[in-house]
């Protein structure tokens, strides 16, 4: 597949109010792309393309709630209408709710609409366009929890595995209609996210979380190419292949970090 320049193309970035999103915004914005900021934090969406358009790029915020077919819907109108084309969309909005079993199912349903089920609602709208135009670029900000596990999270790390799966369909299905699918797949990441994620927060800052402006850097390089998954940190390969070539041991590892967590939790 040929490299997509983001210089004047037309870019939606999703969950663009902050984190991840905001650093992919303004590296697309700096790269000369045309974007579309949306957040469900309207404030956060015009503060990021405020200061896209202060360092000379071009950017619009269209406030978005992902969570909702109508939001997904009326997300996609608005960017046609201000910028023609839609060449990108960067699927990056997520959520990480409830903890354990004892989740309700509101943090379920949470997750699963907008970690997952947003992105098909996108495509669906997006693909058949690309189809006919002779191609297109679908982002998908998943984790490394779409690979391998999350202790703790279970509605986070299904929803996140069900987005890679997903991911991994589409590019199956429309590769060769030039549709290009790729999946970023980071581990700790300096956001309000790991903050929020308890005595997780230690394990996956020790040494190695990054800073979204790292992970937007390498995420739109890999622009210049069709590789599907993008790994930020390039140690989550050896553990992806470790999961699939020696799944007990893996699923075994896991479990005695999980107690390990809890006894740190019980002498507290």
């Amino acid at each position: 597949m040929p490299a997509f320049e983001p210089n004047g193309r037309g870019v939606v970035v999703t969950g663009a109010g902050n984190g991840i999103g905001a650093a992919l915004a303004r590296e697309l914005g700096s790269r000369g792309a045309r974007v579309v900021v949306s957040d469900l934090d309207a404030d956060g969406a015009a503060r990021v393309a405020a200061e896209i358009t202060a360092a000379g790029g071009t950017a619009v915020a269209v406030p978005g709630d992902a969570a909702s077919e109508e939001g997904v819907t009326a997300l996609v109108e608005t960017a046609r209408r201000e910028l023609g084309t839609i060449d990108a969309w960067y699927a990056n909005a997520g959520v990480d709710r409830g903890r354990g079993l004892a989740a309700p199912e509101s943090d379920w349903d949470i997750s699963l609409q907008v970690n997952v089920m947003a992105h098909v609602r996108a495509a669906r709208l997006l693909v058949p366009q690309w189809v006919a135009d002779g191609g297109g670029r679908f982002v998908v900000t998943a984790s490394a929890a779409g690979l391998l596990t999350m202790i703790g999270a279970p509605a986070y790390s299904v929803s996140k595995h069900a987005a890679v799966a997903f991911a991994e369909w589409l590019s199956v299905t429309y590769r060769h209609r030039g549709v290009v699918v790729q999946a970023i797949c980071p581990q700790g990441v300096q956001t309000r996210m790991l903050e929020q994620s308890g005595d997780l927060e230690e394990l996956l800052s020790r040494d190695t979380a990054l800073t979204p402006e790292q992970v937007a850097t390498q995420a739109v390089d890999a622009l210049a190419g069709d590789e599907f998954l993008i790994l930020p940190h390039p140690e989550v390969a050896g553990y992806y292949a470790a999961r699939a070539g020696a799944t007990d041991k893996w699923l075994h590892g896991m479990n005695k970090l999980q107690q390990r967590l809890e006894d740190k939790e019980s002498t507290r």
